[in-house]
């Protein structure tokens, strides 16, 4: 067992490496839809997932528009 483990160490540490970088990636984006926060670019009238989103489908948003009614 143990020569198994020496003979894999660098693929051990490799997975171990990935399962950590994943393990934050997903922590982030729960920490930020927890927050409100989304990767929106505030362009409506080209979205495909338009309805899914807080306010609603509103197809005449533009970034423009977003930016007038946040300020």
């Amino acid at each position: 067992m143990i020569s198994w483990i020496i003979q894999n160490i660098g693929t051990i540490i490799i997975l171990i490496l990935l399962i950590a970088l994943v393990s934050l990636i997903v922590s982030v984006m729960i920490k930020d839809k927890k927050q409100g926060k989304s990767a929106c670019g505030g362009n409506c009238a080209n979205c495909k997932m338009c309805s899914a989103c807080k306010g609603g489908c509103n197809k005449g948003n533009t970034k423009k528009t977003l930016f007038k009614r946040l300020s």
